[in-house]
């Protein structure tokens, strides 16, 4: 078996001080780009892998970070959490993902079932306390108000993709409301005035962020909002399809879909009724999933940045742990979504719009 490679013996085949070597290890820039890249080939060479946990008795601290899902399988976690890890990972963090998998084992039924959903979270959180960790991520597969951490936790905790219940804790999500904001202020901008929308389900805080943003959009250029052409689906392609008819109906013009799933189904009934997206109804969709891009004309959507939203979520937890920054109370950080205008609206001119306005 392979004896281990101290950090001493790493100094010495170097020759240099062992705080020399630590420093490299650690990041810090108060030597020599040569000396850097002497103690850097060694530990190559040598294989040297620091032991974390020894670090950890000594200084308090073991330089990991636990993450915990809710679950791995949903569309916006492995983003998010791959990001986390990469951005740990350059800043010398480890991270121990632990997923709880509460879709997988009750679908959405636990979502007000604090019985069942305490009994799979306390002892992920139990689990990463015992092995020193410092600090935890808490990953959400949607958001919504959540209680995953005591007021008088120990370490920081950030909550992702969704929003803390407790206002020591710092949140980091989508910017719904500016999301829906634009998609709105684009669709006025291409003379639309009687827009429909295919939203979520109506307690869910991404149909509520992104109303009210599409709303405010309204407002601003002076146009009535009127609730009966939102009608209200359940995020899949088959709500889509199924409130389309009633929106044509009504002679809407463009129609808002929260989500690309649903912008299909939506697709889909268009198709089987000969009307031409981009051509005698436009459609806007949300997500930039990978179908927006392949279905035709391809789909007008708001990208979100999930990425960023896990680089952000690492960024602001290393800078509490090495820096001892403490954000706001309750401070929710809102990472934009980002446009993406395809060919699925169009410009139609204001006799049009005008037209449609007043047949309502």
């Amino acid at each position: 078996m392979r004896r281990l490679i101290t950090l001493k013996e790493i100094a010495q085949l170097c020759n240099v001080s062992i705080s020399t070597v630590s420093n490299i290890l650690n990041g810090k820039s108060n030597v020599s780009e040569k000396t850097r890249q002497k103690v850097l080939e060694v530990v190559r060479q040598t294989g040297y892998q620091p032991n974390y946990f020894a670090q950890g008795i000594r200084k308090h601290k073991t330089r990991v970070i636990g993450i915990i899902v809710e679950d791995l399988n949903l569309f916006s976690t492995p983003p998010i959490v791959g990001a986390i890890m990469a951005y740990c990972e350059d800043h010398n963090y480890r991270t121990i993902l632990i997923d709880m998998r509460l879709y997988y084992k009750w679908s959405d039924t636990w979502y007000n079932d604090s019985i069942k959903y305490n009994s799979v979270l306390q002892p992920s959180i139990k689990e990463l306390l015992s092995i020193k960790v410092d600090g935890i991520v808490y990953v959400a597969g949607h958001c919504r108000t959540i209680r995953c951490f005591p007021d008088d936790f120990k370490i920081p905790g950030i909550v992702v993709y969704g929003i803390s219940d407790s206002p020591k804790y710092t949140s980091i999500v989508i910017d719904d409301e500016k999301g829906g904001y634009d998609i709105g202020k684009y669709l006025i901008s291409m003379g639309h005035r009687k827009i429909g929308v295919i939203a979520g389900t109506p307690d869910n805080i991404h149909t509520m962020k992104r109303l009210a943003g599409f709303q405010k959009a309204l407002f601003e250029e002076q146009i009535l909002y009127n609730p009966d052409l939102v009608k209200y689906g359940d995020w899949m392609r088959p709500s889509g399809y199924k409130l389309a008819e009633s929106l044509v109906k009504e002679g809407v013009t463009a129609i808002f879909c929260m989500n690309d799933l649903m912008a299909v189904g939506l697709y889909h009934y268009l198709y089987e009724k000969g009307i031409n997206i981009g051509e005698d109804i436009s459609v806007a969709g949300y997500d930039n999933k990978e179908i927006a891009d392949c279905i035709k004309p391809g789909l007008t959507t708001n990208e979100i940045n999930l990425e960023k939203i896990g680089r952000e979520a690492a960024r602001v937890m290393i800078q509490m742990l090495d820096e001892g920054y403490e954000p706001e109370s309750g401070k929710i950080i809102k990472i934009p979504c980002q446009l993406i205008v395809r060919e699925s609206v169009k410009r139609i001119s204001e006799s049009i719009a005008y037209e449609n306005t007043e047949s309502a």
